[in-house]
C-alpha cells in the first residue's frame, strides 16, 4: 500500500526519503521480475540441451553442428560480460 504526500504539508526530505523508497521498490521488482526471466530461458536451454537440441545421433551433421556453435558463441557473448572475461576482461 503507497501513501501519498501532500506536497505542502509534507517537509521537502520526506518527500524525497519517500520517492526514493518507491523508486528502490520499482527497481527491487523490475530486477526479480529480469531474473525470473532469465531463469526460465536457462531452464528451456538445459531442457533442449538434455534433449540433445532436437538431434537424434543418426541426425547430426555439420549444419547442427553449425547451429550449435552460433548458439555457443552466443552464450559465450554473454558469459564473457558476465564474468568479466574476453573482450569484456577488465
Amino acid at each position: 500500500m503507497t501513501t501519498r504526500l501532500n506536497p505542502i504539508t509534507t517537509p521537502r526530505f520526506e518527500a524525497r526519503a519517500e520517492k526514493a523508497r518507491r523508486n528502490k521498490e520499482a527497481a527491487l521488482a523490475a530486477f526479480i521480475g529480469k531474473k525470473a526471466e532469465i531463469d526460465a530461458m536457462l531452464a528451456r536451454l538445459q531442457a533442449l540441451s538434455d534433449d540433445h537440441f532436437n538431434c537424434a545421433p543418426d541426425e547430426a551433421g555439420w549444419a547442427m553442428v553449425g547451429t550449435l556453435e552460433h548458439y555457443a558463441s552466443l552464450l559465450k557473448r554473454i558469459t564473457d560480460s558476465a564474468f568479466g572475461e574476453g573482450e569484456h576482461a577488465r
